[in-house]
């Protein structure tokens, strides 16, 4: 399968979206991704502001054409820094600049930036209007229903109403509060309740805001249901586990079925660019590890996953293995919302 390389976007469509995941949407995972929904939007990993100003921008920042539409998650609460940082990611060709406002980590806390951010919300403000100012490109937070014992549906108007105020128009939110102490990030996206109705609220309460709703979403069925009610819908570790269930409910979103979720396609799509990076000395399991998921549910996709893990690693593994993986595979039926 050939991929079409789209142009930069003008505006942002936003009714599906892959959320940001630490350790798992580096670009290998959203080329990847992009192959099985050609119009959802990726996001980066986050990377602290920290990173970029005195570590490698290069690596942090550089992505495959193929990806647009892509945003980069930055973290951090300095506002001249993270305005320094968006207009650097906008120099390298980002459709949209993320504040992370709801990663819960210890590492993340103790950094001032991430969900106890909520607790600060006209420092939040000034981080997107310094951004905002910077760059032309849209400029959107991500955030939670609140942290700790801080979460009632008024702390979180006041936190969406100063954010709004200083030019964010796409609020992203997780539908689920942050615990800050005793519970680990795992812990964070699966203990506390989803609240799915107080997104929901939050969009008829701020009718001019892009509202997109994060958090336990699985199935077309679902998003579809969500859409009745806000503006666009961020799938998470599913789309990871199973890549091909994003193809299934960016279908569900657009209402045209023009996406693929043949995986065969997508394998085959996979391979030059594989090739092209194991030529820059990329080495294969970097790549595959990605892949993993992508025969959820069809026969053979044990034999699959156990060969890619287990031979991809080995020195001088080609672009042979992929093949041989795909051997053991059973028949293979269209996959169906």
């Amino acid at each position: 399968m050939a991929l079409v390389v789209p142009t930069r976007p003008r505006t942002v469509d936003r009714r599906i979206c892959v959320a940001p995941m630490m350790d798992y949407t580096d670009r290998h995972c959203r080329y990847l991704l992009r192959l099985c929904a050609r119009r959802a939007v990726l996001y980066t990993e986050m990377v602290t502001s920290a990173a970029l100003i005195h570590g490698d921008a290069e690596r942090h920042l550089r992505f495959h054409s193929a990806e647009h539409p892509l945003a980069v998650q930055l973290g951090g609460s300095e506002p001249a820094e993270l305005a320094r940082c968006a207009k650097l990611a906008e120099t390298y060709g980002y459709d949209e600049i993320n504040l992370n406002v709801g990663c819960p980590s210890d590492r993340v806390r103790s950094g001032r930036f991430g969900a106890c951010l909520m607790l600060e919300p006209e420092r939040v403000a000034d981080c997107v209007a310094a951004m905002t100012e910077a760059v032309a490109v849209p400029v959107t937070v991500k955030t939670r229903l609140g942290v700790d014992h801080n979460d009632s549906y008024g702390e979180l108007t006041v936190f969406t109403a100063a954010v709004a105020s200083a030019g964010c128009a796409t609020l992203i939110v997780h539908a689920r509060k942050a615990w800050l102490q005793g519970l680990s990030p795992k812990e964070n996206r699966e203990i506390p309740p989803l609240d799915y109705s107080r997104v929901y609220r939050l969009k008829r309460d701020f009718p001019a805001l892009e509202i997109i709703l994060n958090g336990g979403v699985t199935t077309a069925a679902a998003v579809g249901g969500h859409l009745r009610h806000v503006d666009g819908v961020m799938i998470g570790r599913e789309a990871y586990r199973n890549p091909l269930s994003l193809a299934q409910m960016a279908a569900a979103a657009y209402g045209d079925g023009g996406e693929s979720a043949d995986p065969w396609r997508v394998v085959d799509g996979m391979l030059p660019y594989v090739e092209e990076q194991l030529r820059h000395g990329i080495p294969l399991q970097a790549i595959t590890r990605h892949m993993l998921g992508l025969f959820q549910g069809i026969p053979g996709a044990k034999a699959w996953r156990r060969y890619l893990t287990e031979r991809a690693r080995l020195p001088g593994a080609g672009i042979e293995v992929i093949g041989t993986a795909a051997a053991m595979l059973g028949p293979v039926e269209p996959a169906t919302a």
